[in-house]
């Protein structure tokens, strides 16, 4: 089981399509940074291959002002989340 952790907007189409084929069952995503704008309705669908599996940073989606704007089928976790996250899977993987 991975941490996959992606700072790319989906404005970087080959990340998540890279990410996708890397993708495992057991796996989840932490969209960081400028990913958080995947989180957003009109963006989400670049998320469709991680359904059910797809954690957004808080922090990160207030400093871009966009936490009032999440798509409802993707988790928001805060830094303990984040924390938690790291100790349930085996290791992490970042997609810069």
């Amino acid at each position: 089981m991975l941490l996959h952790l992606l700072n790319r907007s989906p404005q970087s189409p080959s990340v998540y399509r890279d990410l996708g084929e890397a993708f495992g069952a057991g796996d989840h995503l932490l969209l960081i940074e400028d990913a958080c704008y995947a989180a957003l309705p009109p963006s989400s669908a670049v998320l469709e291959p991680f359904a059910g599996r797809v954690s957004v940073l808080r922090e990160d989606l207030i400093s871009r002002g966009l936490a009032e704007r999440v798509s409802p089928d993707i988790a928001v976790v805060d830094m303990n989340g984040f924390l938690a996250l790291t100790e349930t899977h085996e290791r992490c993987v970042s997609w810069f």
